[in-house]
This record gives structure tokens, sequence and C-alpha cells, in this order.
């Protein structure tokens, strides 16, 4: 299984960065895919998930209303738009993924609860 994230880079405050992992080795929709953030210095955060059908959405409440996971099971790829970026958005944005499972709803956030992760893509946000 690989994970490969695109679409980082440097981006100035209030900018609209799109970022993009495309998946290979796994039967992508049957997948649960998230997001997490690692700023310098601090743990990975949670971010955002969605579920392989797509039909369920998940965000931290730091990114809700700004930042929208989506996904395209035909190209096996997720995308986390992103709106509004601060300065403290500054991290290495990770995508990663679970086998789909009834309960996902309850550990979606945690990174314990996914199986395999891509290297990350580093998101500067300049002030």
């Amino acid at each position: 299984v690989q994970l490969v994230e695109s679409g980082g880079g440097l981006v100035q405050a209030g900018g609209s960065p799109r970022l993009s992992c495309t998946a290979s080795g796994l039967d992508f929709s049957k997948y649960n895919m998230g997001w997490f953030r690692q700023a310098p210095g601090t743990g990975r955060l949670f971010v955002a998930a969605i579920r392989g059908s797509g039909g369920s959405t998940y965000y931290a409440d730091s990114v809700k209303g700004r930042f929208t996971i989506s996904r395209d099971n035909a190209q096996n790829t997720v995308f986390l738009q992103m709106n509004s970026v601060q300065f403290v958005e500054t991290a290495v944005y990770y995508c990663a993924a679970t086998l789909n499972r009834a309960d996902y709803g309850g550990y979606y956030y945690r990174q314990e609860g996914y199986d395999y992760w891509g290297q990350g893509t580093l998101v500067t946000v300049s002030s």
C-alpha cells in the first residue's frame, strides 16, 4: 500500500491550497481516509476524515467551515481543500487510510485507528 500526498508548498495567509493524496495497492472505496497535520515541535493532530463511500465527513473544530474533504474513488484520490489558511496552520499534512468499519464514527480522529500513512506534504503559510 502506498499513499502519496501532493499540493503542499508556500501559500500566503488567507490562501486556498488544495492537497491530494493518491492511494495504490488497496481497494480504495473500502477504505476510510483521514488527513492529519503536524506543526513544528508538536504532535500530529486530526484535521478531517471521510468514509469510503464519501457519504460521511468529519472535521476538527478548528477547520470546520473552512476545509473540505472529498474523494474520487475512480481516481483513488482524496482531497483536502483548505480555505482561509492561517499562519498557525503551517504543518506537514499527512493522509491516512483505514479499512471501513461500522464504528469508524467513534475513532476517526485517532491516529492509531489508521493502518497506512503517507510521507506527508509540507504546507507553509506566510503571514
